[in-house]
């Protein structure tokens, strides 16, 4: 499984990866990550894709194998990354948003940090 990333507005650098995968990739809604707090904290994630008119696509995420930690779930997009923002407050996604941020992909160890789009909040 490749995830390859172009340089564009939601990300600002190109990535190109493989991973070996471990399981089907399941749509994913939300997800916790640790960049801002420390704890943790619930973020909505979409797909971002390099289509002026239509960038939202539907983020996945799939159990791979990492050499460092062994079996992490990947979470990507499309071809312009993923883009997270915090639960609350609930706004349309938007390049312009400062609570709002674009990543190529996310590496997540444990599966509790993920909500898949058919699980409830």
């Amino acid at each position: 499984m490749y995830v390859e990333v172009e340089s564009n507005p939601n990300y600002g650098n190109s990535v190109f990866l493989r991973f070996r995968e471990l399981g089907p990739a399941r749509p994913v809604g939300q997800v916790r990550v640790y960049d801002r707090v420390s704890t943790g904290e619930w973020c909505r994630v979409t797909g971002w894709q390099n289509a002026a008119s239509a960038p939202l696509c539907q983020a996945v995420a799939q159990p791979v194998e990492d050499s460092g930690a062994g079996v992490v779930y990947l979470v990507s997009g499309g071809n312009g990354g993923i883009r997270l923002k915090p639960l609350e407050p609930d706004e349309d996604w938007n390049l312009e948003n400062t609570r709002q941020w674009g990543e190529a992909y996310l590496l997540l160890a444990d599966r509790r940090d993920v909500r898949f789009a058919d699980e409830p909040d």
